[in-house]
C-alpha cells in the first residue's frame, strides 16, 4: 500500500523550525547558514503547502497554530538528531564551548584535565571569548558567562541557562600599592578615591559599593583593560586597585601577589553582584555530552571551596 502520510517539504520544515526556535527571519537565517531571503520563502511555502497561516507578521511571532505546530515538529527533528548522533558511534561526541576568558584562564582550563580523564568519549574544544557565542551560525554547543544581577541583555529566545555559581566579589591590590596608600585606606568609601581598574566598565564597582551601602554616584576607572587576567597583571605591577573573585584570584592570594583591601578591623566584605552562567540552547540542552559536561562543570563549579588562608587583609596602617 502506497505512503499515506504527510510529510511536508524538507527545507521549508526546517526553516520554520529554526524561526521558532530563534525568533526571527535573520537568526534563523544565520543559524541555517543561508539568506534570510531563503528562509522567508520557504516560511511561505509551507504555509501554502499546509493552508494553514503559521507565522502572526504583525506581531513577528508564531500564530497560535503556528505555535502548536512548531511544539509537536521540534520534538520530530530534535528525535532524529539524537538518533542520528547516537547512530555515529564511530566519531567521539564532539563539544564546542565558548567561555568568559578570565574564568577560561585563572580557573576553568587546569580541571579539564579531570574532566577529560572522566569521560575521554567528549572531544571538548574550548574557546576563551569576551563576545557571547552566536549559537545560531558559530556552531557553539555552549557558553559561559559572568553575568551581573542587574544585566538584563543576555537572555535570548530558545537558550537555556543554568547557574554555575554566585562568587562573592571584593576589592585587591599588590602589597607595594598597599603600602604606598598607607593612611588612606580605612573604610570603603576612600577606595573611590584610589585608582580602580576595570575590565569593560565600572557596572561592577557600582554594584559592589551599592552592595555595601556606599553612594558613589560615577566611578571613572583608572583604566580600562577588557580582560580579567590583565586588569589582575596590573594590579599585580601595583597600578591600582581591582575587583574579583576567588575563581580568578586563586593563585595571587595563595601567593601574596595580591592581598584583599580592608580597615584595621579586617577585610572589606565581599558581596555577591553576579553568577558564572552556563548557557545552552534548548534543542541541545539534553544531548548526552551537554548533560554530562553541564553537570560535571556545575558540581565542580558550585563546590569550589578555596583556602581560606589567602585571603589576608591588606589594610592600610
Amino acid at each position: 500500500m502506497p505512503d499515506k502520510r504527510l510529510f511536508p517539504p524538507f527545507g521549508p520544515l526546517r526553516a520554520f523550525d529554526a524561526f521558532g526556535r530563534t525568533r526571527g527571519i535573520r537568526r534563523a537565517a544565520e543559524w541555517l547558514r543561508i539568506d534570510h531571503a531563503v528562509v522567508s520563502r520557504h516560511m511561505r511555502a509551507l504555509e501554502r503547502w499546509t493552508g494553514v497561516p503559521l507565522l502572526d507578521r504583525a506581531g513577528g511571532g508564531l500564530t497560535e497554530a503556528g505555535k502548536i505546530y512548531h511544539g509537536r515538529i521540534t520534538a520530530a527533528l530534535d528525535e532524529i538528531a539524537n538518533a542520528t548522533e547516537a547512530l555515529r558511534t564511530g566519531d567521539p561526541p564532539q563539544l564546542s564551548v565558548w567561555c568568559v576568558p578570565g574564568f577560561a584562564f585563572h580557573w576553568l582550563v587546569r580541571r579539564l584535565g579531570a574532566f577529560r580523564e572522566e569521560h575521554p568519549e567528549i572531544d571538548l574544544i574550548l574557546r576563551p571569548s569576551d563576545e557571547r557565542a552566536s549559537f545560531w551560525s558559530d556552531g557553539v554547543d555552549a557558553d559561559i558567562r559572568y553575568r551581573l544581577d542587574n544585566a538584563t541583555t543576555l537572555s535570548s529566545p530558545g537558550i537555556r541557562q543554568a547557574e554555575l555559581a554566585r562568587p562573592l566579589v571584593f576589592p585587591v591590590a599588590s602589597p607595594d600599592f598597599v603600602r604606598q596608600a598607607a593612611g588612606r585606606i580605612r573604610r570603603i568609601e576612600d577606595l573611590a578615591s584610589l585608582p580602580l581598574l576595570a575590565e569593560e566598565n565600572s557596572d561592577e564597582w557600582l554594584a559592589w559599593f551599592a552592595m555595601q551601602g556606599v553612594q558613589v554616584p560615577t566611578v571613572t576607572p583608572a583604566a580600562r583593560l577588557w580582560h580579567a587576567h590583565v586588569m589582575l597583571a596590573a594590579a599585580r605591577e601595583g597600578h591600582g586597585v581591582a575587583l574579583a573573585n576567588q575563581f580568578l584570584l586563586e593563585d595571587d592570594l595563595a601567593s601574596g601577589k595580591l592581598v584583599r583591601l580592608g580597615s584595621a578591623d579586617g577585610p572589606f566584605p565581599g558581596a555577591a553582584i553576579g553568577a558564572y552562567t552556563l548557557f545552552i540552547p534548548e534543542n541541545r540542552w539534553d544531548r548526552p555530552a551537554l548533560v554530562r559536561f553541564r553537570t560535571w562543570l556545575s558540581h565542580i563549579a558550585g563546590s569550589f571551596q578555596p583556602c581560606a588562608a589567602t585571603s589576608r587583609p591588606g589594610a592600610a596602617p
